[in-house]
């Protein structure tokens, strides 16, 4: 028996980004006794019924499968009971009720995409990237009552570069998430490491905390007002999903990544400019932005320049 072993887990998780650091707890060789993860869903043009990640990658380990509806539900409850966990992890799961994040001994532990309290909420690694920060990070922390608020035990700071956008920033952080989660349960259960208060941390400003809501059909919408290096950050902090967009005679316009043109102008914000015979260039309220990879509705994705080959863009105004 390892080190690891004596501890029962059970692992809380639904899509790719949870499945690092799954995968990093049985590398481990922890003992995840169970994991609990979202009901199958339909997909694809037949909609059948498609696991989740994490479920996919459990069942390819054999660790057993629960995936309630309701967390609340007594039968659910039962179950997870008999497995008799000591410690449960979170990773990008949903809101657990007190019943199921207060069961085991040593209580429930999350994994979070931002360096709390920083961004609490849904969508941390948008919403970073949307607020042009230049910093970001993981934060393991124990669950309590409110929503993203108990002790921190481990943050791991990364930086954002100014083209990074919020697929290739998953991409870093869900490494670096799996690996804070394997230095936080060495710690922890070593008791070497404790939760500090979120109120104790050098950052804590209770009137200067940008949130994470949940990213809406409003907040992908490209205000072409805005100055060109707040929608090239929305952009960015949307692409490659769910993607922002906007509107080109009357057609949904997904636009998934541009560049600030160091150039002032003046104009009808939203006016489409051609420059030279492959760029596309957009007036904003403050500075042009160059379209690089454009999704017209129906169509493929594909490069603003191969775009520009087939639809004359030149005076037309996005909404």
């Amino acid at each position: 028996m390892t080190k690891h072993q004596d501890t029962r887990i059970i692992f809380m998780g639904t899509p790719d980004f949870a499945v690092a650091s799954l995968a990093a707890l049985l590398e481990q060789q922890f003992h995840v006794v169970a994991v609990v993860t979202a009901p199958d869903k339909p997909a694809g043009r037949g909609l059948e019924l498609k696991p989740s990640a994490v479920k996919a990658f459990a069942q390819e380990h054999r660790i057993p499968v629960l995936q309630p509806v309701k967390l609340k539900d007594p039968v659910f409850v039962e179950e997870l009971a008999s497995y008799r966990a000591d410690l449960q992890v979170v990773v990008a799961f949903r809101m657990l009720p007190e019943i199921v994040w207060n069961m085991p001994r040593l209580g429930t532990i999350n994994v979070h995409g931002s360096l709390l309290p920083r961004y609490r909420g849904a969508a941390p690694i948008n919403w970073a990237l949307i607020n042009g920060d230049t910093e970001t990070g993981v934060t393991t922390f124990k669950l309590q009552h409110e929503i993203d608020t108990g002790g921190v035990l481990l943050q791991e700071r990364i930086p954002i570069t100014p083209d990074m956008n919020a697929g290739l920033l998953h991409d870093i952080m869900k490494e670096v998430g799996g690996q804070v989660l394997v230095k936080t349960l060495e710690g922890y259960l070593a008791e070497t490491l404790t939760p500090t208060p979120q109120e104790q941390l050098p950052d804590f400003h209770p009137d200067q905390l940008p949130h994470a809501p949940k990213i809406f059909t409003e907040t992908c919408q490209v205000d072409w007002t805005q100055s060109a290096q707040a929608i090239h950050n929305r952009v960015r902090g949307l692409s490659p999903f769910p993607g922002a967009f906007t509107r080109l005679n009357g057609k949904q316009l997904k636009i998934y990544a541009t560049q600030v043109e160091n150039r002032t102008s003046t104009g009808v914000p939203g006016t489409c400019k051609l420059v030279g015979k492959d760029q596309w260039w957009v007036q904003t309220g403050q500075g042009m932005l160059r379209l690089m990879q454009v999704q017209l509705e129906g169509k493929k994705r594909i490069d603003a320049a191969d775009f520009l080959r087939g639809y004359a863009v030149e005076g037309q105004v996005l909404q």
